[in-house]
C-alpha cells in the first residue's frame, strides 16, 4: 500500500507545466492525472491505516475485519461535514476570506489526522483530509473560485515547499547505505520494476474504449510511475512503532524499499513527464489573459496569499484619485479677461 501510491509533489509540478504550455489541454489530461493521483494517493493511505491499525491492534478479530469499512465511512463523512462547513465559514464577502480558509481547511487536516488516531481509526484521517479538500473547492468554485486560481492551494504549495525538505531530510536520517543488505536491495529493484512495468501496461489497457489516443494512454501510464512524497512519510511509521522489538528487522526493510522507490522513481518520473509531454500530447495554443481578484503567480509566493483583495483596493485608489481630480477642476477658476 506504501509503493503503490504515486507522489504529487513529484507529478503535479511537471503536469502545470506542461499544461501552461497548453500540451493535453483540450483533453483535460492533466487535470485527469492530477485528479487520479490523489485518489489513488487517498486510497493507498487509507489502506495503509486500515493494515497498520490491524497488524498493531490488541482490539478482537471481528472488530479489526469492520475496521476496514467504518474507516472509510467515517473519513468520508468527516470530509463532507467539513467541506460543507468550508463553503459558509466564512462568508465569501469577509476581506479576511483567504487566510480564514487557509486556517479551516489545516485545521480540519489536524482534527482528520490526530482525531482518527485517538478513536483508532487510522485510516480515516487521511481520507477524511482529501474529501474535505475535495468539497472545499467545489464549494469555493461555486462561489466564484477558479479552480486553477486559487489562492488557498496556493497557501498550501508554500506550506509543501517548507516541509517537503524536512519529511524527505527525516527520512534519509533512517537510513544507512553502508549497513543495506545488498541482496534485499537487489530483491527491492526488482520488484519495484516489475511492479512499475505491469502498473503500466494494465493502465494502457484499461484506457482502451476511451477518448485518448495511443501516445496520450502511454503518457498517462508513464505519468504515474513517480513516487516520493507519501513514501517518504510512511515508511518511518512502522520503524518507529516496532524499534527494539524483533519485528525491527522486517520494518526496516520496508522503509529500504520506500527509500529506493523514492531514488530510482523520483527522478526519472519527473525527466519522463517533461520529455515525453511535448512528444505524446498535442499543442494548444492558450491564449494569454489577465488574472482577476486574488494574484498567482506561476511559482508560489507568500505575496499570493495576501490577505487583501486587490482588486478592491484597485477601485479605492481609482476612486479616490477621481475624486481628487474632481476637487481640483472645480476649485480651479478661469481669470476674467480685462
Amino acid at each position: 500500500s506504501i509503493v503503490a501510491a504515486v507522489s504529487p509533489a513529484v507529478v503535479v509540478p511537471c503536469l502545470i507545466r506542461l499544461r501552461n504550455k497548453g500540451y493535453g489541454v483540450a483533453k483535460g489530461i492533466p487535470t485527469l492525472i492530477i485528479a487520479v493521483s490523489g485518489i489513488d494517493d487517498a486510497s493507498s493511505v487509507a489502506a495503509f491505516g486500515i493494515i497498520h491499525s490491524i497488524m498493531f491492534s490488541s482490539n478482537s478479530l471481528v472488530y479489526e475485519i469492520l475496521l476496514g469499512p467504518l474507516s472509510i465511512i467515517v473519513g468520508i463523512g468527516f470530509g463532507v461535514i467539513w467541506g460543507l462547513l468550508a463553503r459558509y465559514i466564512p462568508e465569501k464577502e469577509d476581506p479576511f476570506v483567504v487566510p480564514l480558509r487557509i486556517l479551516l481547511l489545516l485545521g480540519g487536516g489536524l482534527i482528520a489526522v490526530t482525531g482518527s488516531e485517538l478513536i483508532g481509526l487510522g485510516g480515516a484521517g487521511p481520507l477524511g483530509c482529501i474529501a474535505a479538500a475535495f468539497l472545499s473547492v467545489c464549494a469555493w468554485s461555486s462561489q466564484g473560485w477558479d479552480v486553477e486560481d486559487n489562492p488557498v492551494a496556493t497557501a498550501f504549495e508554500i506550506f509543501w515547499m517548507i516541509f517537503e525538505p524536512v519529511l524527505f531530510g527525516l527520512t534519509g536520517t533512517q537510513i544507512r547505505i553502508n549497513e543495506m543488505d545488498p541482496h534485499t536491495v537487489g530483491i527491492g529493484a526488482g520488484i519495484l520494476l516489475t511492479g512499475i512495468f505491469l502498473r503500466i501496461v494494465v493502465t494502457v489497457l484499461v484506457a482502451f474504449g476511451s477518448s485518448l489516443n495511443v501516445k496520450e494512454k502511454i503518457f498517462c501510464a508513464l505519468s504515474w510511475m513517480a513516487k516520493a512524497s507519501v513514501q517518504a512519510a510512511l515508511g518511518p511509521v512502522a520503524l518507529d512503532v516496532v524499534r527494539d522489538t524483533k519485528d525491527e528487522v522486517h520494518a526496516e526493510i520496508v522503509l529500504v524499499i520506500c527509500v529506493m522507490s523514492i531514488i530510482l522513481t523520483a527522478p526519472i518520473g519527473a525527466i519522463v513527464i517533461t520529455v515525453t509531454g511535448s512528444r505524446l500530447l498535442n499543442k494548444r495554443t492558450i491564449p494569454p489573459s489577465t488574472p482577476e481578484g486574488w494574484r498567482r503567480s506561476a511559482r508560489p509566493s507568500l505575496r499570493d496569499i495576501s490577505i487583501f483583495n486587490e482588486e478592491e483596493e484597485d477601485r479605492e485608489v481609482r476612486r479616490t484619485t477621481t475624486d481628487a481630480e474632481e476637487v481640483n477642476r472645480t476649485s480651479y477658476v478661469i481669470p476674467e479677461q480685462p
